[in-house]
């Protein structure tokens, strides 16, 4: 597998700059140009060299040569601002056949379709979608998605709110449900510094591993619990028993007088059961 053409390419900087590409607000867009944070990032994707990657948001693809200097053996990047093109298909051209490029909405565009038995995901998620993607990846794990790893640059907010464990000041929805499918943990952090144009907050790296035994347990219980962490996290500082009165919260060993935020996943997962009964 050759790397000379994807190495010979200018800078993302200068190739922006050819192309009188900016970084578009209403996208979420904040670029990262920084070798070192894309190549650690594309490195962090376990087993890459022997797994096809899709990356969401790729703009002017610094994380895309990244993973493919990294041995990926296939990108498939999901793009929304066909103003990158240019740039895109350039580092397509010099990829070997390795980059696929999809012009599109990644909330709406059907993975599925791509027919992979398997493969991970590995993207600078944009700020104004990132946990949205999240989720609905994390229901097509619970449906039996081939997907192996997540390895996904979120805001450091919510990069703790993925990783937190009941009874942290972070712990919510996004904690369950993440936890329910998945390992989680936050590989490292990424200053506001390395991004153009530079954001206020800070970032992190989190990477997700479906857990077989978790989903197995979970069943098809996902979007009930999804339902149920919504409503009692909406009003976090209420009692469980204010929020969902007619509940018999004694069939699932708790008084009522709990917050969500003391519920741990498995009592979300118990709580759906009797739900569903």
């Amino acid at each position: 597998m050759s790397f000379n053409a994807i190495e010979s390419l200018p800078p993302v900087s200068e190739m922006m700059r050819d192309c009188g590409l900016e970084p578009k607000k209403q996208f979420g867009q904040n670029f990262l140009f920084d070798l070192n944070l894309t190549g650690r990032i594309a490195r962090s994707v376990p087993n890459i060299e022997s797994v096809p990657v899709i990356e969401v948001g790729p703009g002017p693809a610094g994380l895309t040569r990244a993973l493919l200097m990294a041995g990926a053996p296939r990108v498939i990047a999901i793009e929304k601002d066909k103003t990158t093109a240019p740039i895109l298909s350039r580092v397509a051209d010099a990829s070997d056949g390795r980059l696929e490029i999809i012009y599109g909405d990644a909330l709406k565009v059907d993975t599925e379709k791509l027919n992979m038995e398997k493969y991970a995901i590995c993207a600078n998620l944009p700020y104004n979608v990132g946990t949205e993607l999240l989720i609905g990846w994390l229901h097509k794990i619970a449906n039996g998605a081939p997907i192996q790893s997540l390895t996904l640059m979120f805001q450091r907010e919510v990069a703790l709110r993925i990783v937190a464990k009941t009874g942290d000041a972070q712990y919510g929805r996004l904690s369950v449900l993440s936890s329910l499918i998945t390992d989680a943990k936050i590989l490292f952090d990424v200053p506001n510094t390395a991004f153009v144009p530079r954001p206020k907050v800070q970032s992190a790296v989190v990477q997700l591993i479906p857990n077989a035994k978790k989903i197995h347990m979970l069943g098809n219980l996902l979007p009930t619990v999804e339902k149920i962490t919504a409503k009692l996290f909406g009003t976090r500082r209420k009692m469980i028993r204010g929020i969902m009165p007619e509940f018999d919260w004694e069939s699932v060993g708790l008084a009522g007088t709990e917050r969500a935020e003391n519920l741990s996943p498995d009592i979300f997962v118990n709580i759906a059961k009797k739900v569903l009964l």
